[in-house]
């Protein structure tokens, strides 16, 4: 038997001998390569974190002891230790394991993640209230490299360092130059940094080094800067934090030695642990940007499943490279996405005209409004999902000034298996109200690439959102053309009932009229292509035929585009019906499941309409 067949709790763990606890990180990095081969998700980070979240847990009492991931797609390992063992096969699965931490799954995930920064806020606040119900449990905050990118993560960090509360910040490094000088003295010199006796000698010597004029002299500036040099956590140090390290991340042994002596440490502490993404695992170690999200893939190999039809992203990506050729003012912005927005080849393709802003949408997006105030023609490509931590900066930095930056909103609407923190199902919605900005979505992979070309040539601010994935496989013109703004496209004429579809759910809707006329009935299609401005002629003259529409979207109802129908239909005599998403957050589960679950199917756009007409379905 495994080791792991022993462990079905924190506790079970702290029953294993410290020798062969790498055993145990070795066979929890085998289910996590076997599960994710099959139901996809995050590799890398996992794997990386494996060693890291043994140590966590030998060392923490788990729920008392409070352990926070952000993100939380370095948790799977967390997961696999807190009594999900034997569930694990399930994850990101419907009715399944969820792909990130969740307090509804669990007492060990005492915060919910699935977006980036907001584990030291959310630390802090544990702490805080800790100390005001007079309990004395630990609290612990693990955050990968990439999130400190995000201004949330320094608003904690530096709250954190002023109200002095016992926390303890994992930085776990797998990026950043410091890593290069993690060696065994590296080591030894981070455990000796626990033990207490060297902090007094530094207090000592830094009380030394103050007396002369708090850096002020020549000689004060110069004992500063060769300590910056020497102690890479200087940063952190300003801010409030005893920094320690770097250690060796994949030690378990030295982790645990070094978590140990750190337990009774005051104050807030941050400590540098070094990984390796994918360890453990070669397709991943070597390509950990390809395993970072990955979907189903073979496990002997890391060959994964590719479509046939090229994908929204993909289509995007060679769009704005074209025209990019032909406009100089074209420029490129993402929020540390560059492989998942499809940025990446637009990067190698004009570098000084691409802008990774790292995990910080809401400067993407007031960077990009600066640009655009001096002329330029910034496309700022950013998931549906985390658009949403930038919405006072569209609205302030971005409407108001009636600046023409364009948002790319990749991953609207489901998304699947990675759950209610990465629907996209809410852009329509919290858009919809901004003035000065066009909203459009595409019915196909060939009308993104003219949309990207009408939002171009608008001089406004345009958001265009798409789904995540394959294309339908309709042709592709050979170059972009501006569209009207505002004009919808009628796709078949019939007096019976309307259908109102935006985005990816024109397909739907063209496939239930095909349903529906061999039933004889007779149903107009409508790809409205834009929300904002709507097309209230289109929908008027609809009217003249028919006073019965259904209006499709892959967005919340609650303040989307059947709202916007129905505000305009109001006093008219028409009854509106509206398939939507219902006013919750969406679980995860395949887009099959939840599109059948939630009506988004031709099917239930069918039988809609009988119901409207008073016939047998």
């Amino acid at each position: 038997m495994n080791s792991l067949d022993y462990i079905n709790s924190p506790e079970d763990l702290k029953k294993i001998k410290r020798e062969d606890l790498p055993l145990v990180a070795a066979e929890i990095r085998k289910i996590i390569i076997e599960t994710t081969s099959k139901t996809g998700g995050h590799l890398a980070s996992s794997l990386g974190a494996a060693d890291l979240a043994v140590a966590l847990h030998y060392v923490y009492n788990s729920p008392s002891d409070k352990i926070i991931w952000d993100v939380g797609h370095q948790a799977y390992a967390h997961k696999i230790l807190t009594g999900r063992k034997d569930k694990f096969h399930t994850l990101r699965t419907h009715n399944g394991l969820s792909g990130f931490p969740r307090r509804c799954e669990s007492e060990h995930d005492c915060f919910g993640v699935g977006h980036s920064s907001t584990s030291i806020s959310a630390a802090l606040g544990f702490a805080v209230a800790r100390d005001l119900k007079n309990e004395k449990h630990k609290v612990v905050s693990i955050i990968g490299d990439g999130s400190m990118t995000g201004g949330l993560a320094f608003e904690g960090l530096q709250n954190a360092g002023h109200l002095k509360k016992d926390m303890l910040v994992i930085l776990n490094d797998n990026e950043m130059f410091i890593s290069q000088k993690v060696g065994a003295i590296a080591g030894y010199f981070a455990k000796l940094l626990t033990i207490g006796m060297v902090k007094k000698v530094e207090e000592k010597v830094m009380k030394t080094v103050s007396r002369f004029h708090s850096f002020g002299s020549p000689f004060g500036k110069l004992i500063k800067r060769v300590k910056v040099m020497l102690f890479p956590g200087m940063l952190f140090e300003e801010m409030g934090f005893t920094y320690i390290g770097p250690v060796q991340g994949h030690d378990i042994n030295n982790l645990i030695t070094v978590l140990s002596n750190m337990k009774d440490m005051t104050g807030p502490v941050l400590l540098h642990v070094i990984t390796k993404k994918g360890k453990g695992y070669e397709p991943a170690e070597e390509n950990p940007v390809k395993f970072h999200g990955v979907g189903k893939f073979n496990a002997k190999t890391g060959e994964t499943l590719k479509s046939k039809a090229p994908t929204y992203t993909q289509v995007f990506s060679n769009a704005l490279i074209n025209l990019a050729k032909t406009d100089n003012k074209i420029v490129a912005v993402t929020a540390a996405m560059p492989e998942g927005t499809g940025l990446d080849k637009f990067a190698k393709q004009f570098p000084e005209r691409y802008f990774d802003v790292g995990i910080a949408e809401g400067h993407a997006v007031t960077f990009a409004a600066g640009m655009a105030a001096d002329g330029l023609k910034p496309v700022c490509a950013v998931y549906s999902t985390f658009l949403q931590r930038a919405l006072d900066n569209i609205i302030h930095d971005v409407a108001l000034q009636n600046l023409p930056v364009i948002f790319a909103l990749d991953r609207a609407g489901l998304v699947g298996e990675d759950g209610g923190t990465h629907h996209g199902v809410f852009d329509f919605s919290f858009l919809k109200y901004a003035p000065n900005l066009i909203i459009m979505a595409p019915a196909d992979e060939n009308e993104l690439q003219h949309m990207l070309k009408t939002a171009l040539n608008s001089n406004k601010a345009c958001a265009i959102r798409y789904p995540r994935g394959a294309g339908t496989g309709v042709k592709l013109d050979s170059f972009p053309s501006a569209l009207q703004i505002g004009k919808a496209k009628i796709l078949a004429k019939g007096s019976d009932i309307c259908l109102l579809a935006i985005g990816n759910c024109v397909q739907i809707c063209l496939k239930a009229a095909q349903a529906l006329l061999k039933k004889n009935v007779k149903a107009s299609v409508i790809n409205m292509r834009f929300l904002k401005p709507l097309d209230e002629d289109a929908i008027k003259e609809a009217l003249l035929k028919t006073k019965k529409f259904i209006t499709v979207e892959e967005n919340v109802l609650s303040g989307g585009f059947g709202e916007s129908v129905k505000s305009l239909l109001c006093g008219t005599g028409a009854l509106v019906q509206s398939i939507g998403l219902p006013d919750k957050f969406i679980e995860h589960g395949s887009l099959q499941i939840l599109h059948k679950k939630y009506g988004l199917t031709s099917e239930n756009v069918e039988e809609t309409a009988l119901k409207m007409l008073q016939l047998p379905s």
